[in-house]
């Protein structure tokens, strides 16, 4: 069964991480962003050990983002950020291959356990099924 979990994050959490803390977000250091990278790395070397990982990635910050909307007369209109309304966005994904309900939860639980700079809020963490296409008869 395939699975999406997705872990979110604010333009502040990626400020934070770059050393530019703000309040509830304290400054990232160097050994916090290591420690972030280790467990992270871990929990990937383990999913593709056991064959469960398909993709996963992280995501550049909502000020990087573009969006395309439709404008008034119908049209694409593509705007570039930051969108500095956004709370939180996607940060992270993990498209994954597992027995089921159970075991997506577990490593979910696990990615929930990221070492975080004391004061920092951690994020959550999102598991959605991927449709499959239906059997033919």
């Amino acid at each position: 069964m395939k699975y999406l979990v997705m872990i979110y994050g604010s333009q502040a959490d990626y400020d934070a991480m770059n050393g530019k803390g703000s309040e509830g977000h304290p400054a990232w250091t160097e050994k916090d962003l290591q420690a972030m990278f280790e467990h992270m790395g871990s929990i990937n070397n383990d999913l593709a050990e056991s064959g469960e990982l398909v993709d996963g990635q992280g995501l550049t910050a909502p000020k990087q983002a573009i969006l395309v909307t439709r404008g008034p007369d119908g049209a694409a209109v593509v705007s570039d950020g930051p969108f500095g309304e956004t709370k939180e966005v996607l940060a992270g994904y993990w498209v994954l291959d597992c027995a089921g309900d159970e075991r997506v939860t577990e490593i979910a639980k696990r990615v929930h356990e990221c070492p975080l700079p004391e004061g920092f809020p951690s994020s959550d963490i999102v598991i959605r099924r991927i449709q499959e296409e239906p059997q033919d008869k």
